[in-house]
């Protein structure tokens, strides 16, 4: 969307393929699956945001790229020619060789996988009022998404069982966190990581930490050191690759299958295609998998799109630090903001923010990047109602039985 923006504006024909109507907020795809928003709140038309720029929209999934002829074709049989090609297809749960794990986890990447873990969740609570027993849900993986899923899991839990749910003891609910390093959080300051495991174990989330998985069944997953941790239902958040489709594209592969690219983003050997956001990788100069350098890298490939159409050599990409932040629940997140300089000087350090001011960033932050007004309204409304009338009769979003 980034790359239709500048292009659209520059006046360039732009066809935008894509094999859903819609464009999903992922950041915000764990509050669809613990039952906080509708999943129309995190979705915005494809078509309504082109149509306004001159760009035509043509559904369809990817399948093979003749980089000789300058054609694309998708898996219906069409095919489309190019000039120039942008591709931000985005990328897929990693399960790094692990038994079991594909087979038997939730991904949460799309706006499909956050409607399936919804009903898995909703219907495993629902059964704790039909039958002995209690409910185990694991998280894999102690990234932002991983802290935030456990998080809400751990307050959807205390709150809502209270109130939706009152026949059930909240502590048959048990929600675990395994990550292989030895902290949460990987590229936070210290202090904000402990910060976060301390808040999660307030909220009685097991948090294992330096712990390998080496297996995951339907109702265990396995560690290396030969722990059998009941799991009833496992969310993997623990590393991302490349879909397997982008292997029969024929173009240059590096870590876990993402394209290679140079220092402006073209595809290595390649002068007229570009990749961006989570699918491209420069194995001089990676950049974080986040939301703001896929948004600065589909502005700059566009940019060079536009140089090269002019007769301009292109310019190296750079990534432009505006921080990182991750909620853990309520009125409780952790922010890290770079370095400011001036003149190329340092000013002052990082800014480090965390507890009720970083959630309220945090919130404010998501509101803005959300399309269209309705979807910003909605969310506002539904995260207010989960976080300030939990407690006080706050009631729940339920989904479906996926057995029925």
């Amino acid at each position: 969307m980034a790359s239709v923006r500048v292009l659209g504006k520059a006046g360039f024909q732009v066809t935008l393929l894509d094999a859903n109507l819609y464009s999903t907020f992922q950041p915000l795809l764990y509050q669809v699956a613990t039952a906080g928003l509708n999943p129309g709140d995190v979705a915005y038309p494809v078509g309504g945001i082109v149509r306004r720029r001159g760009v035509v929209f043509r559904r369809g999934e990817l399948a093979a790229i003749d980089t000789e002829g300058r054609t694309v074709k998708l898996a219906d049989g069409r095919e489309f020619g190019y000039d120039y090609l942008i591709l931000a297809t985005g990328v897929t749960a990693n399960f790094f060789g692990i038994k079991g794990a594909a087979e038997n986890t939730f991904g949460l990447y799309t706006r499909k996988d956050a409607l399936a873990l919804r009903d898995h969740i909703m219907a495993g609570i629902e059964r704790l009022s039909e039958q002995d027993g209690d409910l185990h849900v694991t998280v894999a993986g102690g990234g932002a998404t991983g802290v935030e899923l456990a998080g809400t899991l751990a307050e959807l839990r205390k709150e809502v069982f209270r109130n939706t749910f009152p026949d059930i003891d909240p502590g048959r609910m048990h929600v675990r966190l395994i990550e292989r390093a030895d902290a949460l959080l990987g590229p936070f300051a210290a202090p904000l990581r402990d910060y976060t495991l301390a808040q999660l174990r307030r909220r009685d989330v097991q948090v294992t930490l330096g712990a390998e998985i080496r297996e995951v069944t339907p109702d265990h997953v396995l560690l290396a050191s030969g722990e059998a941790l009941p799991s009833d239902l496992t969310v993997w958040a623990a590393g991302v690759a490349a879909p397997e489709a982008v292997a029969g594209w024929g173009l240059p592969q590096g870590k876990s299958g993402r394209i290679q690219v140079g220092s402006d983003l073209r595809v290595h050997g390649q002068e007229r295609i570009f990749a961006v956001g989570d699918i491209a990788v420069n194995p001089d100069d990676p950049t974080p998998q986040l939301a703001q350098p896929a948004i600065q890298m589909g502005g700059h490939a566009a940019r060079q799109v536009t140089r090269l159409a002019n007769g301009q050599p292109t310019t190296p990409f750079t990534y432009r630090d505006k921080g990182i932040m991750a909620t853990i629940g309520r009125k409780s997140a952790v922010v890290q903001l770079p370095s400011v300089a001036v003149f190329g000087v340092a000013i002052f350090g990082g800014i480090r923010i965390r507890g009720a001011l970083a959630w309220l960033a945090w919130l404010g932050l998501h509101l803005i990047y959300l399309l269209g007004g309705r979807n910003r309204v909605s969310t506002m409304i539904n995260l207010s109602w989960r976080y300030l009338a939990w407690g006080h009769g706050g009631g729940v979003i339920v989904g479906d039985d996926p057995r029925r």
